[in-house]
């Protein structure tokens, strides 16, 4: 047993756990991916109970270091965070590996559901219900963003296919739709559902979102959206030119 030294510190013990086990993730010794070891084992390690060690771990979780896999253990997160400029976030494959990472996807289900984010209701989305294309955007193999794509009913199958393997642009480009405008919402929201088991964070983790309408040179076809990444994995970045006021 490697008890933690008591003495008279004026942090808690939960707080020197955690710290301990910061300490280790920053050396090398927990490395990025790498499973740490259980709440007993660490109990047993530090000399404390497992509810010191909960916290402690929980702390890290909120912090970005650790993450949760429900079932499998906690886990090293991967520090890397990705920058991607804000206004070709959703462009193509190439323009991705042009900004350092190779994207996969995963397609996760299409439904028929209505559009129930009020945030969304300043793109004036239609009432019925619509084709939503959910699926998982990696980076290099680690998940980086969630996407929640919305289309019209008759929107032909093989477009709404191709929504689940493909980005947004790179889909409507090979059916030969423009896309004539782009609106972009940017706030932040707390994980909650999918995400979490997505990202494998604690439900409320800071989640950076972006909402989005795409209008095409088919009448027939627009796109609504939200795209989410928790804080630490993902960044956005802007240039505006100077005659911009």
């Amino acid at each position: 047993m490697n008890t933690l030294q008591l003495g008279a510190s004026s942090i808690s013990l939960h707080e020197r756990v955690r710290e301990e086990l910061l300490r280790r993730v920053k050396n090398g010794i927990y490395a990025p991916g790498d499973s740490i070891p259980s709440t007993a084992s660490l109990s047993e390690e530090f000399g404390v109970s497992a509810i010191t060690v909960k916290r402690a771990l929980r702390d890290l979780q909120a912090a970005g270091a650790l993450s949760a896999v429900p079932g499998k253990g906690t886990f090293v997160k991967d520090q890397r965070r990705f920058l991607r400029e804000l206004d070709v976030w959703m462009s193509s494959i190439d323009n991705a590996r042009g900004l350092g990472f190779k994207p996969t996807m995963e397609l996760l289900s299409i439904t028929r559901e209505k559009i129930i984010d009020s945030t969304m209701n300043v793109f004036g989305p239609p009432e019925e219900a619509m084709m939503c294309v959910r699926k998982t955007i990696f980076a290099d193999g680690s998940p980086i963003m969630y996407d929640a794509t919305y289309l019209s009913s008759d929107v032909s199958d093989d477009i709404v296919e191709e929504f689940g393997e493909r980005f947004v642009t790179d889909a409507l480009e090979r059916h030969s739709i423009v896309i004539q405008n782009t609106r972009l919402i940017v706030d932040a929201a707390p994980a909650m559902g999918k995400a979490e088991d997505i990202f494998g964070i604690p439900s409320g983790y800071p989640m950076l979102r972006r909402l989005y309408k795409i209008t095409t040179s088919d009448p027939g076809v627009t796109v609504f959206g939200v795209v989410v990444s928790p804080f630490d994995r993902l960044a956005c970045s802007i240039n505006l030119p100077g005659d911009v006021t």
